[in-house]
């Protein structure tokens, strides 16, 4: 009874032994082969921005609440800065005094305008003056003194007439330029005022609410995150070593952290040329082939880039492949080296040092 028992406890282990051993042996096989880089992600809604303050103050007004559908030039938020509402008042205020001061009955006008009557006259009233005296001083009635001081007369009258009429017209000049200062003033001021009432830059979807009614907000704080939600992108942080094999067009399968059983197709659109500081990476955008059945951004994301396919490759499981592109060979334990080339997420190309139908085994931890 104990010998037939022996014998089957040592059937069973060599059954057990082969079946192990069968476990970790891999042949050298021909395949089919695609590369693939992984990478990170998120979803993000096409043309996404910050909706950020312009001003310094209270939000006394929100009209809008996280997946609120607002339209370009939409007022969705209001900031009460009541120094900005001020300005804009009294900017108002003096470009409409500048405004009437270009006006004719403008007092200051008006005031030249009468000094320029009363001189027109007196030059008149000298020349008839110098007429009268030129006949008496033709008929020896008056001395040439006489005759000289009122011809002077007539001169200072004609040259203040003249000085009286370059005033006016240098104050509608300078009435002009005031006009044009405050005007512009006026229109900057209100600018300003309109940054107290935040409105939507483009037609989109709220997805991030940042603020809160009676928060206060800085010039520059975010007050909500829009995009357009008919279009959902992935957004991929891509390593700088494989940037180099990127190109439009390539496919990627992406799988949500909302559901990692769905694999959702996609292609690169667009790849940023510029280092992201933020994720230590390249930003790639992938548009999905087809619409995504939830409409939602920020949620995490795992893609595997498509680089490129080969048909018929020499290929060993990539688990077989230990550092420094070495195998082992089952037949003699031997650790040799080989020459690699694309790799896929289960398998990796022998370029050389393998022929079909070797066995290869997993080297022992």
């Amino acid at each position: 009874m104990r010998k037939e028992y022996l014998i089957v406890v040592i059937v069973m282990y060599l059954f057990f032994a082969a079946c192990s051993d069968k476990q970790n042996d891999a042949q050298v096989q021909r395949k089919d082969i695609t590369e693939m880089v992984f990478a990170s992600g998120m979803l993000e809604a096409d043309n996404q921005y910050n909706l950020t303050a312009q001003t310094d103050g209270h939000l006394i007004q929100m009209n809008f609440e996280e997946g609120t559908l607002v339209t370009k030039g939409q007022v969705i938020a209001v900031i009460d800065n009541n120094q900005n509402i001020i300005n804009a008042e009294s900017a108002g205020q003096l470009h409409t005094i500048a405004s009437n001061n270009t006006l004719s009955s403008a007092p200051a006008l008006q005031e030249i305008k009468a000094n320029i009557i009363a001189a027109t006259a007196k030059v008149k009233l000298d020349e008839q003056q110098l007429e009268r005296y030129k006949r008496l001083y033709a008929s020896n009635s008056v001395s040439r003194t006489e005759y000289d001081n009122i011809q002077l007369s007539l001169t200072n009258s004609q040259s203040n007439l003249k000085a009286l009429k370059e005033q006016y017209g240098n104050q509608q000049i300078s009435a002009n330029q005031q006009e044009i200062v405050q005007r512009y003033a006026s229109k900057v001021s209100n600018v300003l005022e309109n940054q107290n009432k935040i409105t939507a830059i483009n037609t989109g979807k709220v997805y991030v609410k940042k603020k809160q009614l009676g928060d206060y907000v800085r010039k520059g704080d975010v007050i909500a995150i829009i995009g357009n939600p008919s279009v959902i992108y992935a957004k991929l942080n891509v390593d700088e070593t494989i940037m180099s094999k990127l190109k439009k067009g390539q496919t990627v399968m992406i799988k949500l952290n909302t559901n990692k059983t769905k694999v959702y197709k996609a292609s690169i659109t667009q790849i940023l040329p510029a280092f992201d500081e933020t994720s230590r990476s390249f930003i790639v955008k992938a548009y999905f082939d087809k619409k995504l059945d939830l409409n939602i951004t920020g949620t995490q994301l795992e893609a595997n880039i498509m680089i490129g396919t080969k048909k018929n490759a020499l290929v060993i499981p990539l688990a077989y492949l230990n550092y420094g592109n070495k195998v082992m060979l089952k037949e003699d334990s031997k650790m040799i080296t080989v020459k690699t080339g694309i790799v896929s997420n289960e398998w990796v190309e022998i370029i050389s040092g393998l022929e079909v139908g070797q066995t290869i085994i997993k080297e022992e931890p």
